[in-house]
């Protein structure tokens, strides 16, 4: 008997969760190797893997089946009881032709949106009205069937068995046999033949396979330790046998020697189905259209109008590039996405929601002329063909950032215009990396966590490294990037080669390295379909219960499935929030986004100051540094600094600020390059630019020059070669040279692969206007609006109520009487203050929130009797009334916080009492003398007043910040001497450093390991949060300076890649110096002070800062302090003046960042300041 006799029907993947390892291409590849002409998918209640499947069996010449192992309930799929091992059973189900295919996805659609249970579950109930063009089996020992038989109920198992035959169509049910040498199996298998002979039924053999070959099984029963929780050595756990792996003929025979029909009948199986997927259609939905438009028609008469309304000047290039344009759009059929996206920015516009559009999009004219963008293209001469390109033709993509907390009305509305049955989110997959993959092999080995902590920090801190580029020695061969990462693994191959336990580990971790761990919703995806999508592809459960495909983007792109991204986007509810904070002052003239002038020497006198706090894209201390360099005076040198700011272009920033400040000249190969550069000073920033050269020098069309830069950008050998000699032909065409045309490819080439598209850096260099613009304006309603919109991260909070003190804005904490949900702004004598919001304490919910702001309008609140009575029929209990009052809400009900917490029991119990009691009077005539008593409650008597630090304390528990005040105050200039580093610089930085930082400890907790006790905390300065971690030598010697909400400098180190749990980063400390009270502080360390700070610094530009400084004599002492790991800040004999003249002298010396501290502390640096003004330092 030949091999082909034999097909696997039952097999699982790595879709199959931590339970299936088959890799798709490597189990269509052993088929092959085996000569099995047809090869099954049936993953746990899950097709996500089918369309690649099909794909991948159809391109290795495999006939592929289309299955599932369905999870079915033993009664309804709506009953919801019971253990988990009780919840399903198994039930194989393969597709056998289209119609098959669309029962299986409406099957799994119903499973997860309707039966999970654990499980996604389906029943016999909608498996009789989906059972059409299906095959199935008695299945695994999982099945209803097979237990039965365990249990000796064989009446029941055959009866159930009938049922099923009458299910599905005549002759598409079979009986299943196993054989992995497990007593059950045996067992079932003498019923199941039994079965087979009474009811007629073929039989087929399948293996189950859960992995490829036999030498497999110790790297899958790591895997399936992982997702089961257990350690590999436990004896008591589910285990496999080793058996279920993609076998030969020959060995399936050897198992089943008294059946040979029933090999022969899994090719029979694969016979009858014939199953065509996967061409793609247009699925695209109807977009309006008036009476006797088409698409085309309607499209173009759209955007000719909205050319005439946004560019009433347009000229013939305008209207030449629109023309070209809409014919390229026709061409290529997407005359109706362009409508289609164009109704979905009408509704946010008219819904007064704040969206934007990223990327490529506003590249294009039609979509300016749309409303779809805000940007013209023709202004900022961005290309039309980085979007569509007519010579190669995909599906256009317009990612859409809406404020993040409107985006869920986007999707609704979609959901509602084309049908709840056409419209999903996106899965996506989570696979395990080098790292996750090594922690958990060592977490099923039973290995302690540190352990592979320390592993994992010998592999270098890079997305997408994989085992095999760490373990290879760096060659010419690899890209410029690997060559790097496989350099920064050396020592990692060092313990792979040297210590066989690490090799162990590695070996089997490479093993799984790549599998799908598990699935989750894409950040911004959403699929709408003019069919109903539970037909067309599998829908999946997310974990807010929400739709979502079982097929990833680029399967659906390929189906032909529209897909959208709508991406939330925080600083545009930022920007939403400042608006309407600025707006209720101006009601009859209310600002836009469209009224902030491009032009505005306040914005960029503000970011020149590097005072970028907020502002979206300049925040961090790196951009700081490099805009406070540059000093921006519009849109374009903003898009050219994001454009720049990434890993590859980063080292060309100097040199372009060298160019734009006139300290170097741009330089040409050929003059042609001097139009297309110039805007950039002679630096290739933009993709655009790439394009553009080409075209110029080689001739070359856009839409051809385009497919160039992909190919330089991916290194595609075949087609850099031969676009090479066109590229050189077409500049020699030109009279350019061969040398020079050569000398333009080569410097062509790197920037190909890390060149920006220029419409996105401009998209997000507007955002980045507008926000500084209303930062520079309206400082109070700006900086509300970020405390709004950032409320629930407490690190970002920390550093915007650091701003508004540096601003001068107070910061005031919640009050019961003026409180509202959110931050909002009130008055405070002639200037504005901004007021907490309730909902930002913690155990504090949003419904008694509102009741409190309800119940007030009815009178203020008297006392904390009257307070307790009036909102404990609204949800007022212990722990809310609790936070409340260590808020310190409640204080303008006594002057005491100390007294009122001591009271809050006694409060709650009078106020029940009189609640019941106004109950049972309602049936009363009489109220007695009880009445009156209750009517006056208790007497507070005046209390200790809590201190500064309790205060703090309090507010740092319920809150998660200091608001009132914070525990750093008074130390600035000490910190400023003492402390290399902020939280925020940390959290940008790479590699290993040591560290010497300044902050107050809170939230500290100790803990036993097998190597004694160690201890966790926060440290938290003017910039944010960081855990830090004490290992248990350094413990044992600090354990005494371990006091919370006290100023502190930490010593110790930070790796980039040394995080915990949460991902976040964390300091190991080794020593703790615990400073004294500010008012202790000696006279040496007050006083007026400049602190002038370096990463690093020549003696000619020590020099320049020293002449500065002599040039402006004044009040305030000079430190300079260059970056080092034992660097202390040294003195300047000279004094010198605050003024905006200095600060602006000093940075053109050197690259320097300038702290001011006065007698209030950190002070904000000056603007506009012309004489020295040492007491007090102007706010801007």
């Amino acid at each position: 008997m030949c091999s082909s006799n034999f097909v696997h029907l039952h097999n699982h993947t790595e879709y199959s969760f931590l339970d299936g390892a088959n890799r798709i291409p490597r189990m269509v590849q052993r088929a092959v190797e085996l000569n099995q002409p047809a090869l099954a998918i049936s993953d746990h209640g899950a097709m996500f893997g089918c369309m690649n499947f099909y794909w991948e069996c159809k391109k290795q010449g495999v006939k592929p089946i289309i299955g599932m192992e369905a999870y079915i309930a033993p009664d309804s799929r709506h009953k919801r009881e019971g253990r988990r091992d009780e919840a399903a059973y198994h039930l194989l189900l393969l597709a056998r032709n289209e119609e098959g295919y669309r029962n299986l996805c409406r099957l799994h659609s119903i499973a997860s949106l309707q039966g999970f249970y654990y499980v996604p579950r389906i029943d016999r109930e909608v498996l009789r009205e989906h059972s059409r063009g299906l095959i199935s089996s008695t299945t695994c020992l999982g099945s209803e069937i097979n237990q039965l038989l365990m249990k000796d109920e064989f009446d029941r198992a055959i009866a159930m068995a009938d049922e099923y035959r009458q299910i599905f169509d005549e002759g598409c049910y079979f009986v299943e046999l196993q054989n992995h040498g497990i007593p059950e199996q045996k067992k079932c298998n003498e019923g199941l033949v039994r079965i087979a002979r009474d009811l007629n039924l073929p039989l087929i053999v399948t293996n189950d396979a859960h992995f490829l070959c036999k030498t497999d099984a110790p790297a899958h029963d790591a895997l399936f330790c992982i997702g089961t929780g257990k350690l590999i050595e436990d004896q008591n756990r589910l285990r496999f046998r080793g058996e279920e792996y993609i076998k030969s003929y020959d060995e399936m025979a050897s198992l089943f020697p008294d059946h040979p029909e029933a090999l022969s009948n899994t090719l029979m199986v694969a016979e009858m189905c014939d199953l065509e997927l996967g061409k793609t259609r247009n699925l695209m939905p109807t977009p309006d259209l008036p009476e006797g438009a088409t698409p085309q028609s309607y499209l173009r008469q759209l955007a000719e109008e909205g050319l005439k309304a946004r560019v009433p000047l347009a000229d013939e290039a305008a209207w030449n590039r629109l023309d070209y344009e809409l014919k390229v759009i026709e061409t290529t059929g997407f005359d109706a996405y362009f409508l289609l996206v164009r109704e979905f920015a009408q509704y946010t516009r008219k819904q007064d929601i704040m969206f934007g559009v990223r990327g490529s999009a506003a590249g294009s004219l039609v979509s300016y002329t749309l409303g779809i963008t805000d940007i013209n293209p023709v202004e900022y001469d961005l290309t039309f063909e980085r979007f569509l390109n007519p010579e190669r033709v995909s599906m256009p993509d317009v990612d859409m950032d809406f404020q993040d907390d409107r985006r869920d009305e986007i999707i609704r509305y979609v959901t509602e215009r084309f049908g709840e049955d056409k419209v999903a989110q996106i899965v996506t997959f989570g696979t395990l990396g080098a790292k996750q993959a090594i922690r958990d092999v060592m977490r099923v080995m039973g290995e302690e966590p540190r352990e592979a902590d320390a592993l994992c920090k010998l592999l270098p801190k890079a997305p997408g490294l994989t085992f095999e580029l760490a373990l290879t020695e760096p060659n010419n061969k690899m890209k410029e990037a690997d060559q790097a990462l496989a350099r920064d693994s050396a020592d990692f191959r060092a313990r792979y080669n040297n210590d066989p336990k690490v090799r162990e580990i590695v070996d089997m971790a490479r093993e799984l390295e790549g599998l799908n761990r598990h699935a989750g919703v894409h950040a911004a995806g959403v699929v709408i379909s003019g069919e109903p999508l539970a037909e067309i592809v599998p829908l999946a459960r997310g974990q807010n219960g929400q739709a979502i495909t079982g097929y990833e983007m680029g399967v659906l792109e390929k189906l032909g499935l529209l897909k959208m991204d709508f991406l939330g986007l925080s600083n545009l509810t930022v920007l939403a929030l400042a608006l309407a904070n600025i707006n209720r002052n101006r009601p009859d003239n209310p600002l836009t986004v469209s009224d902030i002038p491009l032009e505005d020497e306040p914005t960029y006198a503000m970011l020149g100051r590097g005072e970028t706090v907020g502002v979206f894209q300049l925040e961090s201390g790196g951009m700081r540094r490099n805009i406070m360099a540059l000093r921006p005076q519009n849109v374009r040198e903003l898009a050219a600094m994001v454009a720049l700011y990434r890993p590859g272009p980063l080292k060309h920033i100097s040199r372009f600020v060298d160019n734009k400040h006139g300290r170097q000249q741009p330089e040409y190969l050929h003059p042609v390059m001097e139009p297309i550069l110039e805007e950039t000073y002679g630096i290739i920033v933009y993709q655009d630019q790439v394009l553009k050269l080409v075209q110029a020098m080689a001739g070359f069309s856009l839409g051809k020059a385009d497919i160039l830069r992909r190919a330089m950008g991916k290194k595609d050998e075949a087609i850099m070669t031969s676009m090479r000699a066109e590229f050189v032909a077409g500049c020699q065409e030109r009279d350019i040279t061969e040398k020079v045309a050569a000398a333009v490819w080569e410097l062509l080439l790197p920037f190909a692969g890390y060149a920006f598209n220029k419409a996105h850096a401009v998209c997000y260099a507007m955002l980045a206007h507008q926000t500084a613009y209303l930062k520079a304006h309206y400082p109070v309603e700006y900086l509300a609006a970020l405390l709004a919109a950032y409320r629930d991260k407490e690190d970002r909070v920390t550093v915007f109520i650091d701003e508004c003190r540096r601003r001068k804005i107070g910061v005031l904490p919640p009050d019961i009487h003026r409180s509202f949900v959110d931050f909002t702004i009130e008055a405070q004598g002639k200037q504005k203050a901004i007021r907490f919001g309730l909902a930002a304490i913690k155990g504090v919910g949003e419904g008694l929130v509102n009741a409190i702001i309800k119940e007030r309008e009815e009178g203020e609140f008297t006392h904390l009797y009257d307070f307790c009575l009036r909102l404990r029929p609204h949800g007022l209990n212990r722990g809310s009334l609790e936070a409340l009052a260590r808020a310190g809400t409640l204080d303008s009900l006594h002057d005491s916080r100390h007294t009122i917490l001591d009271n809050l029991d006694g409060a709650l119990v009078w106020a029940d009492q009189k609640i019941r009691q106004r109950q049972e009077a309602q049936d009363s005539l009489f109220g007695g003398d009880e009445q009156m008593e209750l009517d006056r409650p208790p007497h507070l008597p005046p209390g200790r007043k809590a201190t500064r630090e309790e205060i703090l304390s309090m507010e740092k528990d319920v809150m998660g910040i200091y608001i009132s005040d914070h525990p750093l105050r008074g130390y600035e200039r000490l910190i400023g001497a003492k402390s290399q580093f902020t939280v925020a610089r940390i959290r940008e930085m790479d590699g290993e450093v040591k560290v010497t930082i300044a902050g107050a400890m809170s939230r500290i907790r100790s803990n036993m390991t097998k190597k004694g006790k160690m201890a966790r905390g926060v440290l938290q300065d003017f910039t944010g949060a960081i855990e830090f971690v004490l290992f248990p030598a350094a413990l044992e010697r600090l354990q005494d300076s371990l006091v919370p909400d006290r100023a502190v400098v930490l010593k110790g180190f930070a790796r980039a890649d040394d995080r915990n749990q949460d991902g976040e980063m964390q300091l190991i400390v080794n020593d703790i110096e615990v400073l004294p009270e500010p008012e202790s502080l000696g006279a040496d360390e007050g006083g007026l002070t400049m602190f002038v700070k370096l990463n690093r610094a020549t003696r000619a530009q020590l020099r320049a800062i020293h002449e500065v400084v002599r040039e402006h004599p004044g009040d305030y002492e000079v430190l300079i302090q260059v970056a080092g790991a034992n660097s202390a800040p040294v003195a300047i004999l000279e004094r010198v003046a605050a003024t905006e003249k200095v600060i602006e002298g000093l940075r053109q010396a050197a690259p320097v960042e300038v702290e001011i501290y006065n007698d209030l502390g950190l002070a904000e640096l000056p603007t506009g300041t012309t004489e020295p003004e040492p007491d007090l330092v102007e706010v801007g």
